[in-house]
């Protein structure tokens, strides 16, 4: 009976499995119009069906007075219809700042955060964005999860929102 010690100490020293990750990059373009609001944004996982499976981010005015800024969530209609009527913000680990022109990154590790509980299949990563006298505009890059192989996609926005790439390795 000395086997099941043994198995156990072994599998205490084994290496962890590799996590998969996700990498976004994203650009908000600068855009020259009289009155310039940074646009509210969302960043989510989609089933085939379009039902949301995760929401990776959420960006918009968190600094008003009495949550002010969370009344126009529901101008990012696509993500609202989908998934943001039922969340309650700010969400730790989600919810963040609306952010300035420039390219950003977002990384997200299987092992933990919105893409851990995600089964395997296909999906697709939507990019909505929404801004106050301004237009919305929303982008999708299919993928599968998790990566046997790295994938890569990108799409070009054409108004409020610029390039975005997605990279996801195994």
């Amino acid at each position: 009976m000395r086997i099941l010690p043994i198995l156990a100490a072994a599998g205490l020293t084994a290496a962890p499995a590799a996590a998969a990750e996700l990498k976004l990059t994203l650009e908000i373009p600068r855009l020259e119009v009289a009155e310039y609001h940074r646009p509210y944004l969302a960043i989510w996982v989609e089933r085939p069906d379009q039902q949301a499976a995760a929401t990776l981010a959420v960006w918009y005015d968190m600094g008003q007075r009495n949550a002010e800024g969370e009344k126009w969530l529901k101008d990012i209609r696509q993500w609202w219809r989908r998934a943001g009527r039922e969340m309650r913000m700010p969400v730790d680990g989600v919810s963040g700042a609306t952010r300035a022109p420039g390219r950003h990154g977002l990384t997200f590790d299987a092992a933990k955060g919105p893409l851990s509980d995600l089964p395997p299949g296909s999906y697709t990563l939507v990019v909505e964005a929404a801004r106050e006298v301004g237009g919305r505009e929303l982008l999708r890059l299919p993928f599968q999860w998790p990566p046997a192989a790295a994938q890569s996609a990108q799409a070009q926005g054409n108004s409020e929102l610029g390039a975005v790439s997605l990279d996801l390795r195994p």
